[in-house]
């Protein structure tokens, strides 16, 4: 399979087709999580074949919001499906594949190893120094989205989802769980009783 052409074609299908609304999901995140499961999965013992699969999951797993904000995995996995036929990916790594997409959807619920990489992936930023910055932006959309408009009640949003949240591979858990921790001590500052 040609990655180097899906990827450029995913690309360009994200950069012409997302709303510029999408502050978070857009096509910034979707090249982060693509890094970030390379990142995981070079400290986990991942197969050449899982990684290319995690890496396919990871560019189209947040492509269905365009086509939907709500159940947008869904509209994920029907893209997903669209664009593989052109690469002639086999029913059982299509499976495989959608299960990754799944695996990113709140609360997450990852069953597999490979599943649990794009979990954290995903949501790696929560244990960065940059959780303020891509949470503003993750605000600035739900404004838009769901009608949020306090900021004290997107951090007490903010502060339930860090306390509830769990990495799922060890090499998250260790690496960026005590930066988590502190973000969630700063948030829970932030918050006006």
């Amino acid at each position: 399979m040609n990655f180097l052409k899906l990827k450029v074609q995913i690309i360009e299908y994200l950069r012409y087709n997302l709303s510029p609304d999408l502050y978070y999901h857009n096509l910034d995140h979707t090249l982060e999580v693509l890094k970030n499961v390379k990142e995981i999965s070079q400290h986990l013992n991942i197969s050449k074949h899982e990684l290319g699969l995690l890496k396919i999951a990871a560019l189209f797993h947040d492509s269905g919001f365009v086509k939907s904000y709500n159940d947008h995995e869904t509209k994920s996995c029907e893209i997903a499906k669209d664009f593989l036929l052109d690469y002639n990916v086999n029913n059982f790594d299509l499976e495989i594949i959608y299960g990754l997409i799944e695996a990113t959807r709140i609360p997450q619920n990852p069953k597999s190893e490979i599943e649990k990489v794009i979990a954290d992936a995903d949501l790696m930023y929560l244990g960065t120094d940059r959780f303020l910055g891509i949470g503003n932006q993750l605000f600035e959309e739900l404004k838009i989205y769901t009608g949020l408009s306090s900021r004290n009640h997107w951090n007490i949003i903010q502060k339930d989802f860090l306390e509830r949240h769990e990495f799922h591979t060890d090499y998250c858990l260790e690496k960026y769980g005590p930066k988590k921790n502190e973000n969630l001590m700063m948030v829970i500052k932030m918050i006006k009783i």
